[in-house]
């Protein structure tokens, strides 16, 4: 298993003492990304998006560069490494930025009081229910509030950018990539198996194709999971879905300050984590310096805001909006896979279960309120 590195040396550190790493690193997340986006255009594939495949090819890249590349040379090991934690990092604050684009203001506002204040609703329930349910199974608060971000605003962008408002320190930057990745999959994976769930119960669940799509936006995890369910019934059901999917995605930046503020005030930032249990045991130190607790900015995320608002009110840029949202998951798919690259899989089945029970449980009771919402709102 390559050992998990640091993310916060700086790129040209990096690219001086592990350039070859640095390059096969680059070079591997590049093709993840590339061939995430064409198999994410396949039928049943478009299910998981693009995203999860590059994740997903970069957890399979680990076999070809340990057996290849590394090949027990501690060097190589460590700059593959760090390559990858910095490409991680850094790729997913660029991307999140440009995704920015992919919100038309103006569509969501004119979608009415209704799908915005459902999409409040849906976020911030959601988060609140999910992180309660995974700390009753003892899942750890940072996996816990990743998990319950990725469920309740927009899958693996969302756990990604929490998570990078949500910092640990960087003698635990390998667990910060363990939670994201238990995150990312157990919010991928809910989230496709009630997307076939909600496909089957179309027929028999009553609603008009604009009820349906409303359903699904404000239900399923992933943008590509919306478009997928809402689809199945209809462009009215699609349109509908896409609004209420994004109207979600837009709690992405206050969700990420908000809970940033949280995490710091909280003084889980330095807390130790027992392996057993992944329960959090703040020191006294800890204790007595949340009161002055720093409370950091996600500066990319108010990148992001900046973004929608010139993607929607800027014609020059709105005409180019499309290139720069492929442009952003192309970005995103390289960090994906850069991740993967430095997956702990025993780490992964060790403390994993329950995250992913929490996803579960949580997608039941938002599948229920979305139908419920649908049928008496729209």
């Amino acid at each position: 298993m390559l050992p998990f590195g640091t993310m916060g040396s700086m790129p040209t550190d990096i690219i001086k003492n592990y350039a070859r790493e640095f390059a096969v690193v680059a070079i591997l997340g590049i093709i993840a990304s590339v061939a995430g986006t064409l198999l994410g255009g396949l039928p049943v594939l478009s299910l998981f998006g693009a995203l999860i495949i590059a994740l997903v090819l970069g957890m399979a890249f680990q076999l070809p560069l340990r057996a290849i590349f590394v090949r027990g040379n501690e060097v190589h090991a460590k700059g593959v490494a760090k390559s990858a934690g910095w490409i991680s990092n850094k790729l997913l604050r660029a991307g999140i930025i440009l995704l920015g684009f992919k919100l038309n203001l103006s569509d969501l506002f004119s979608a009415g009081v209704k799908t915005i204040g459902l999409a409040i609703v849906v976020v911030a329930g959601t988060i609140t229910m999910t992180y309660g349910i995974a700390r009753k199974l003892h899942v750890g608060k940072h996996l816990a509030i990743l998990t319950a971000g990725g469920t309740g605003i927009c899958g693996a962008a969302a756990v990604m950018g929490l998570s990078s408002s949500m910092r640990l320190p960087e003698d635990r930057a390998g667990e910060q990539e363990e939670d994201e990745v238990m995150a990312v999959a157990a919010v991928a994976i809910m989230g496709t198996v009630f997307a076939l769930i909600e496909i089957a119960l179309r027929p028999v669940l009553g609603l008009s194709p604009t009820q349906f799509g409303t359903m699904a936006g404000a239900s399923l995890h992933e943008i590509a999971h919306a478009v997928a369910v809402g689809g199945s019934g209809g462009s009215v059901a699609m349109d509908a879905a896409i609004i209420m999917k994004l109207s979600r995605v837009l709690m992405l930046a206050p969700a990420a300050i908000i809970l940033g503020a949280w995490w710091a005030k909280s003084g889980v930032v330095t807390s130790k984590t027992d392996g057993s249990s992944n329960t959090e045991v703040p020191t006294a130190k800890d204790a007595s310096s949340r009161s002055r607790a720093h409370v950091p900015l996600p500066w990319f995320m108010l990148g992001f805001i900046a973004a929608s608002i010139l993607g929607t009110y800027v014609p020059l840029i709105a005409s180019w909006t499309g290139w720069l949202v492929k442009l952003a998951y192309l970005i995103l798919g390289i960090a994906m896979a850069a991740l993967g690259m430095n997956v702990n899989f025993s780490a992964i089945a060790r403390r994993g279960k329950a995250a992913f029970l929490s996803s579960f449980l949580a997608s039941v009771i938002l599948l229920a309120f979305a139908y419920g919402a649908a049928y008496l709102l729209f």
